[in-house]
């Protein structure tokens, strides 16, 4: 069975689309509680068209950050200009050129599918035939519209994420914020979510985009930025960042103490990073190293493969639980 490409909803600019333009931009943006700094000094910009992955561990900031650019929290220092618009000065013209995709169902369990889009299109005061009709548009991008009459405690899971996205996007937002789109969904349902946001990015739709799925935000993001308690680590493309940072391939070792502390030694005069974490030895290679290979020998328990988003994460905030 082929199933058919749906054609994005109009989503066009109100301004042409300039590909220097920065939709977001933020300098030396500082947030203290009492004594305790949550965002310390950071600058970073968006431009459009573009999708920013928000990466960082629990308490890093990442949520501060972003309840300040929607103006949910006062920031106590710095600048931010959002489309155009210093913020917080003119909030109240930027929110109706935000889109929100937020972590929370917030969907209005009382009404039905297309009750919960209209009604969050009298927010932004849209004609009625105009609501209707961006309304059923989205309802097909997402593929719900033969759920329209139907009430929310009807949905599932990944039904409900989609009419998340498609109420952020009834108001043609030219800055979507997503955070943790895909949270609690089972493969199908992500990549649908995927391939719907792909198609929102030809369009040239700005995003800034936070989650936990690595693999999520490897797949959909031109530039990365990673905090850490309160600052930025990197901020790149990530293939840059892995290649600069990690390296190009790793080597996952499983053994025994003894085996494992052998295998360190050996390794020591190669061009690579070496971390030893209870039973396994990761080997961070920095060029193409097939020697490794034979320096391996005959260990059953080993593989090799390229470095990852997941590799770069950890490299740089560690492997220690956080509590948000």
């Amino acid at each position: 069975m082929t199933h058919s490409t749906p054609s994005a909803p109009n989503l066009s600019p109100t301004q042409p689309v300039v590909a220097e333009r920065a939709i977001v931009s933020v300098t030396d943006l500082t947030k203290n509680f009492g004594e305790r700094c949550a965002v310390d000094h950071i600058s970073f910009a968006i431009k459009q068209g573009e999708c920013l992955g928000f990466l960082g561990p629990n308490g890093a900031g990442k949520t501060t950050t972003i309840n300040i650019l929607l103006g949910l929290a006062h920031k106590t220092a710095g600048m931010i200009n959002l489309l155009g618009r210093e913020v917080p000065k003119h909030h109240r013209q930027v929110k109706r050129l935000i889109g929100v995709v937020p972590q929370a169902d917030s969907l209005d369990p009382d009404l039905t599918v297309e009750e919960n889009l209209l009604t969050y299109a009298s927010y932004f005061n849209l004609p009625r035939k105009i609501a209707l009709q961006k309304s059923d548009e989205l309802l097909h991008f997402f593929a719900l519209h033969n759920r329209r009459a139907e009430i929310i405690e009807h949905l599932s899971g990944g039904q409900r994420r989609r009419l998340l996205l498609a109420r952020a996007l009834i108001n043609e937002p030219q800055l979507l914020i997503l955070d943790e789109p895909t949270i609690g969904l089972d493969p199908q349902a992500r990549h649908l979510i995927w391939e719907r946001l792909e198609i929102l990015q030809e369009h040239g739709t700005t995003m800034l985009l936070t989650s936990h799925y690595l693999d999520e935000v490897s797949r959909l993001s031109d530039r990365v930025l990673i905090m850490d308690q309160g600052k930025i680590v990197a901020q790149g493309e990530p293939q840059q960042l892995i290649t600069e940072l990690v390296g190009l391939e790793v080597f996952e070792v499983e053994g025994n103490n003894t085996e494992l502390d052998e295998m360190a030694k050996s390794f020591k005069d190669c061009e690579a990073t070496i971390e030893r974490v209870n039973n396994r030895l990761y080997i961070y290679a920095r060029e193409e190293c097939s020697h490794l290979e034979k320096l391996l020998g005959n260990s059953r328990n080993w593989l090799r493969r390229p470095a990852n988003l997941e590799d770069l994460f950890i490299q740089l905030t560690g492997r220690s639980l956080r509590e948000s």
